[in-house]
C-alpha cells in the first residue's frame, strides 16, 4: 500500500480525528480512503458496484429461495446484470 502525505486545515484535520475517537472510522487513513471511495462512486457512475446495490442483489438472492440453475448459469446471469447496469449509465 503506498503512502500518501496530505495538509488539511485546522478544521479539517479536528473534523476527521473526531469521527475516529467516536469510533466512525478505525483510523484517519481509513476515513480519507472512505472518502476517496464515495467520491469515486459520485463521479464515475460506471463503476462496477456500490455496496448499497450489492446489499440489494444479496436480499434479492435470499428472497429468491433455492434455484435448480447450474453454478455457470449463475455467474453468466450475474455477469449479464452487471454488463446491462453498465451499458445502461454509460
Amino acid at each position: 500500500m503506498a503512502t500518501m502525505t496530505v495538509s488539511l486545515p485546522d478544521p479539517m484535520k479536528d473534523w476527521i480525528e473526531e469521527q475516529v475517537k467516536r469510533g466512525d472510522y478505525a483510523s484517519t487513513s481509513d476515513y480519507v480512503r472512505d472518502a476517496v471511495r464515495k467520491d469515486r462512486e459520485r463521479r464515475e457512475p460506471n463503476y462496477p458496484l456500490t455496496i448499497e446495490e450489492l446489499r440489494d442483489m444479496i436480499a434479492e438472492g435470499e428472497a429468491s429461495g433455492v434455484s435448480d440453475k447450474t453454478l455457470e448459469e449463475i455467474f453468466e446471469e450475474a455477469m449479464q446484470r452487471v454488463n446491462a447496469k453498465h451499458n445502461r449509465v454509460a
